[in-house]
């Protein structure tokens, strides 16, 4: 019997052929709410495909009563109801470790770009301000304690180049883990480090983690980074303890509400630095996190083994 799966986004092109070439599979794709909602009531889904767009609650599991699995092309899992899915014996696949080089390797050039204020400098080349030079201030990274919250797969790839650069690494994490870095209580991390920086998933317990009780601890001269989720920040007292100088900058590639609002003011500090959620976007790593889903998906539907860890029906999400 074919098997149904409804892609709520596209995947990459490689992705699409595995779908395409596999046995018994029909491929619909639901990509706007019209087309959606036509699948959902005429058509009977056996899985779902996401990259992190599509919403998938208790709502849309009601409507979809043969569901089997729900997979994500990608490590976080917020915009799926693990917990419900797990509820309804639902599978939840998503691509474990598949983003972990390119999210490390974003997190420090962002940060280096922030903490040698690159941006702004070649903003000034850009714009036939050279003699402009003189007012130039950065700094650079050797030395500095870089605090890492959330020793995952990202953080332990991000602690060992800030090691590599000369940094003194200390972390926090839900639980100490096995790593030749000191662990810190969270109060202590943010008072010692001169870079933060977060790697951990978006739970009720890690909402508005970083806030102004957060921001009054860090030094004044601290920088805060952010490639994990948008929410683990307060993004309204975090804009106030940039404006009053209670950190000295922020750099990120997610942000609470995505895109922000055109007049955020947070996009207006000339001490800040957003990228459009993006740091899984090389090609590399794209393909990757959509390969392994769909061979996963393939994989379980057909009753054969899928990869070990990529079924993750967990109450609560890890540290990515």
């Amino acid at each position: 019997m074919s098997k149904n799966i409804l892609l709520l986004e596209t995947v990459a092109d490689e992705a699409m052929q595995l779908l395409e070439a596999a046995e018994n599979i029909q491929i619909l794709k639901g990509f706007d709410e019209t087309t959606l909602l036509h699948y959902i009531s005429t058509e009977r889904i056996d899985a779902i495909i996401t990259r992190g767009k599509g919403q998938v609650r208790t709502d849309l599991m009601d409507k979809l009563t043969h569901l089997r699995v729900i997979s994500r092309c990608g490590v976080g899992l917020d915009n799926i109801d693990v917990s419900e899915a797990t509820k309804r014996n639902i599978k939840v696949v998503n691509a474990p470790n598949s983003n972990a080089d390119t999210i490390a390797e974003h997190t420090i050039a962002i940060l280096l770009m922030l903490q040698r204020n690159l941006y702004n400098a070649i903003t000034m080349v850009k714009e036939n301000r050279w003699a402009d030079r003189g007012t130039y201030i950065g700094d650079e990274s050797h030395g500095k304690t870089l605090g890492i919250i959330g020793m995952g797969n990202i953080g332990r790839k991000v602690a060992k180049i800030g090691t590599s650069l000369g940094m003194n690494v200390v972390y926090w994490s839900a639980k100490k883990e096995e790593v030749p870095y000191p662990f810190l209580d969270f109060d202590a991390l943010l008072s010692t480090s001169d870079s933060i920086s977060l790697h951990l998933p978006l739970t009720p317990q890690t909402e508005n983690l970083l806030n102004a009780s957060a921001f009054s601890k860090m030094k004044s001269n601290a920088l805060l980074v952010n490639t994990a989720r948008g929410g683990i920040i307060n993004q309204k007292e975090l804009y106030s303890a940039l404006q009053n100088k209670k950190i000295a900058g922020f750099a990120a590639d997610v942000l609470a509400q995505e895109p922000p609002d055109t007049n955020d003011p947070l996009l207006q500090l000339d001490n800040v630095l957003i990228t459009a959620h993006l740091g899984s976007l090389t090609k590399t790593t794209y393909t990757k996190m959509c390969t392994m889903t769909v061979d996963n998906t393939l994989a379980i539907l057909a009753g054969a083994q899928p990869m070990a860890n990529c079924i993750y029906n967990r109450n609560e999400l890890s540290t990515n």
